[in-house]
């Protein structure tokens, strides 16, 4: 497969030249280890995804600072390693001898992981300290828009097959199923099985399936208990799984309003991977053309997203929802103003179609201007505050945005 640059390179360099260790989260297959392989030269290097390199940290954790120190003397004492560990959620424990070792600048530290479920609490359940302002979190996710080459910006191949970086270079769509579908049994295998995450596998499997099929969808969790047969606190749970294996990204309705409206309180969750969801959803590939409006909502959602991640973490994506029946996809919420935006499959977008972003800042404190993100081949003034663009558009001008604060 071609290496594909990201636009996380440039943080990347700049955080190691500030003497910095990193904490690389991403699901399973979206670049990190090909990235950090590609960008930087390090000193020393662990995967425990191997087995017999895991056993012989899990049972002695401090051999870590042995090695380290060894090194150094090795060495003459000079500059500090720079060592990279590969899906560190396999130790949790390890987070401690890294810690120190970064505290007695024995060394630098790339991590990666695909889950933050253990790093978030150790075995006796205490949240980990993971040193603010010395490790700094970036998160990996599938290819952006503004990662990927003309010849792959096909918006019906990304609704199908999302953007993850091997799958998105297979010329063959049996090769993506393939892939995809050995993607979806490899989460279940590894990430949920072998971590022992769930007990039931097969209950979780099933709610697998409803989470996909209602990605982008508000969340009855009381009607899924029902269909499904599980308490709601197990759906819960099952959804904080998803999120910790970093498998959805969790999107809250936006509750206040200053009129006093009625607004819903359900919240929504998309797959990181429009692919994968088809997949657990157990779509094939001929999917009636009304649901193209749906996944359309969801990429541009899974792009702001990545955006977030990657310029402004601080920022946060939502939605708006009166129940008497105004609605706002998605609104950005940063630094107490919004950027709201309505997503149509149209190539014809035309004034109603904005008229539920007119309710909503004629309300709030808006960033202008608004905007409806569509197929149009040519952005389109919609009303002085109220623009129409492409979605191709949109992205590189919400990357300049959010990158500008």
């Amino acid at each position: 497969m071609k290496f594909i640059h990201r636009l996380l390179e440039s943080r990347i360099d700049n955080i190691l030249s500030r003497d910095k260790s990193i904490l690389l989260l991403g699901p399973r297959q979206t670049g990190k280890s090909t990235l950090l392989v590609e960008q930087i030269t390090t000193n020393l290097e662990y995967s425990f995804l191997e087995a017999d390199v895991r056993r012989r940290y899990e049972t002695n954790p401090e051999l870590l600072l042995g090695e380290l120190k060894a090194y150094r003397t090795l060495n003459d004492n000079t500059a500090k390693p720079l060592v990279y560990i590969d899906e560190i959620q396999k130790i949790p424990a390890i987070m401690d001898t890294i810690q120190y070792a970064i505290d007695q600048k024995l060394a630098n530290f790339v991590l990666t992981g695909s889950s933050a479920r253990k790093l978030k609490h150790n075995r006796e359940n205490i949240e980990l300290n993971l040193l603010p302002g010395r490790v700094i979190e970036l998160r990996m996710d599938a290819l952006s828009v503004l990662e990927m080459s003309p010849q792959m910006l096909d918006i019906n191949d990304l609704l199908l097959n999302g953007s993850l970086p091997e799958i998105i270079q297979q010329k063959n769509a049996s090769d993506k199923e393939e892939l995809l579908n050995s993607y979806v049994n490899i989460y279940l295998e590894e990430e949920v099985r072998a971590e022992a995450l769930v007990r039931n596998l097969a209950s979780f499997s099933r709610f697998l399936t409803y989470a996909a099929i209602g990605a982008g969808k508000e969340t009855n969790i009381n009607k899924l208990s029902e269909e499904l047969g599980l308490s709601r606190h197990t759906l819960n749970e099952y959804y904080r799984i998803l999120m910790d294996c970093l498998v959805v990204n969790r999107v809250e309705p936006l509750t206040k309003s200053p009129s006093r409206r009625r607004l819903t309180k359900a919240v929504k969750y998309l797959f990181f991977d429009l692919g994968v969801r088809r997949i657990a959803a157990g779509e094939g590939l001929r999917l009636p053309q009304k649901y193209y409006g749906d996944l359309f909502e969801q990429f541009v959602g899974n792009e702001i997203v990545k955006l977030i991640h990657l310029f402004l973490p601080q920022a946060k994506l939502k939605y708006w929802h009166d129940h008497a029946g105004p609605e706002v996809d998605y609104v950005i919420e940063f630094n107490r103003q919004y950027i709201p935006i309505e997503v149509k499959w149209t190539e014809t977008p035309s004034r109603s179609d904005a008229r539920h972003v007119f309710k909503f800042m004629d309300e709030y404190d808006c960033m202008t201007p608004g905007y409806i993100v569509c197929r149009t081949p040519k952005p389109v003034q919609l009303a002085d505050n109220v623009i129409a663009v492409g979605w191709g558009s949109f992205i590189s001008i919400l990357k300049d945005k959010l990158a500008s604060e």
